[in-house]
């Protein structure tokens, strides 16, 4: 197949979404299809089957926000994009921004199938505007997404079941043609699976992976250490980068809670992980874990947040692997437990193990490709 795949949001490999498309276009290159790549990655230009369009300019205020996160949005370039998807048999969009939803509309001109992923959840994008409580306004983003973007759609790629009933659910209980496909776990933290790793200290490790941003919420785990009365035995790994370090430092040393923050390439996380002792989850909205299904690969166990907005407290077993939102008392209570059970630990992660295997993520991006099989299949007369 020719497959034109448009990243509205590219840039380096530090989120889910990024790190979701690079394995995507990947396996496509392996398995000998021809794709292309629209985005703003300037560090592209050149590059065999990139195309660079100019960033997106909002304004002072929102491309402050954008920097923090480090995050560029492509600018809507429509005098490229009809050259740029021209033959190609399915188009595929990565997030419901500008440049994705100028391309729904040339290839709906040109009879091009279109698929895309759900993969920006609109408390995504409220958090960061300081209104990710307003059900009214998350409301109003999700129905923005469907009226310029995904009601034009031949299939759509939701990365949880919870995502899926979500949208259907905020856009007026329609019925999508969705498949839900996880974006899967790196084969490293499977080839990793059953190895000894020295300790590198003696303390009760807890490793918390994601951006350092609001609706991580990695204060609430800070907090919740420094109210247990094993703090002074117990060290927490924030394995992540983001616009909140600076605040989330402040409050550890301040707490006086032994904890390092640190951005790890995968080798680096998967020694981690395999050193430490618990996964802790604190994320308030998130459409799906990837680093949480990381860790119960590399054999933890997790305690997560128990949020409406979060498909995440799906992987929980029972209440031990649960904590109240924004609850740091509930949090402290369950790190306390898993600190005076080391042997149920060990029973928790035999249970684990087998589902942490439904997230091998070659198998994940076959089902990928079939589905833009599937998309392509359906050309619009």
């Amino acid at each position: 197949m020719k497959i034109a795949i448009i990243c509205d949001v590219l840039g380096k490999p530090n989120n889910g979404t990024t790190i979701a498309a690079y394995n995507l276009i990947r396996h496509l290159h392996e398995q000998g299809h021809e794709v292309r790549v629209l985005c703003c990655d300037q560090d592209k230009k050149g590059m065999p089957g990139y195309t660079v369009v100019p960033v997106c300019n909002l304004g002072k205020f929102l491309n402050g926000v954008l920097e923090k996160n480090g995050v560029a949005i492509a600018k809507r370039e429509v005098s490229v994009i009809d050259d740029f998807i021209d033959g190609v048999d399915v188009v595929h969009l990565l997030i419901p921004m500008s440049l994705a939803m100028a391309t729904v509309k040339a290839a709906k001109k040109k009879g091009i199938p279109i698929s895309a992923s759900f993969h920006c959840q609109a408390e995504n994008i409220t958090a960061h505007l300081g209104v990710m409580n307003c059900h009214f306004i998350n409301h109003i983003v999700y129905k923005y997404f469907w009226r310029h973007l995904y009601r034009y759609c031949d299939v759509i790629h939701y990365p949880t079941q919870f995502i899926r009933d979500l949208f259907e659910k905020e856009c007026g209980h329609k019925t999508t043609n969705g498949y839900v496909i996880s974006n899967g776990v790196n084969q490293e933290f499977f080839d990793s699976i059953g190895r000894e790793t020295e300790r590198k200290n003696d303390k009760f490790t807890i490793v918390c992976s994601g951006r350092y941003s609001k609706e991580k919420a990695q204060h609430v785990l800070i907090k919740a250490v420094a109210n247990s009365k094993y703090k002074d035995k117990i060290r927490v790994i924030l394995a992540g980068s983001g616009p909140k370090e600076k605040a989330l430092k402040k409050l550890a040393a301040k707490k006086k809670v032994d904890t390092v923050f640190r951005f790890f390439n995968r080798k680096e996380l998967i020694d981690t992980l395999y050193q430490a002792d618990l996964y802790v989850h604190t994320a308030k909205a998130e459409i799906e874990a990837i680093s949480c299904t990381e860790a119960i690969v590399c054999g933890l166990v997790p305690v997560i947040c128990n949020s409406k907005r979060s498909a995440t407290k799906a992987f929980a077993l029972d209440g031990n692997n649960l904590f109240e939102e924004g609850s740091c008392k509930d949090l402290t209570s369950k790190i306390n437990f898993w600190y005076e059970h080391p042997d149920l630990i060990q029973v928790y992660k035999k249970k684990y193990f087998a589902f942490g295997q439904n997230f091998n993520q070659h198998e994940c991006m076959k089902r990928m490709e079939e589905m833009l099989y599937d998309a392509a299949g359906q050309r619009r007369a």
